[in-house]
């Protein structure tokens, strides 16, 4: 088990304030900008230590960025995310779950483990593009 340092409970703290994903570097200057003297080393750390224990969800950007949320559910689960707001909904995917498993026994493998993350516009950000078109 991690020892719990004042750095880690600030990225901790700063995590579950943000909403969405967000990126180290976005978490550091966030940090930064309210007067941490936290290291951009110290947040990557912690956050892969958060996402490690699974106080984190952790997912990699459509541009191959790591990026990293509070997790709000302590199982198994995926993600519906905004590309232009960044607004995250975690939803079950049982047809995904069963597909998967399925996959992996017809072609021999066991322990099999699956990332699905689902990358749209949210409601919200669709009327506001279909607005500015006009």
């Amino acid at each position: 088990m991690k020892r719990n340092t004042w750095q880690r409970e600030a990225v901790r703290e700063a995590l579950d304030g943000t909403e969405g994903f967000i990126s180290a570097q976005a978490l550091h200057s966030s940090l930064h900008a309210s007067g941490s003297p936290i290291g951009l080393a110290t947040v990557y750390r912690a956050l892969g230590d958060l996402a490690a224990t699974g106080e984190a969800d952790s997912l990699q950007s459509p541009e191959g960025e790591s990026l990293y949320r509070a997790c709000s559910t302590t199982g198994h689960h995926h993600h519906l995310i905004c590309r232009n707001c960044g607004r995250t909904v975690e939803i079950a995917a049982d047809e995904v779950e069963a597909w998967a498993q399925r996959t992996a026994a017809e072609h021999g493998f066991t322990q099999a483990a699956h990332v699905v993350d689902i990358f749209g516009l949210c409601a919200e950000c669709t009327a506001s593009q279909a607005a500015e078109s006009r």
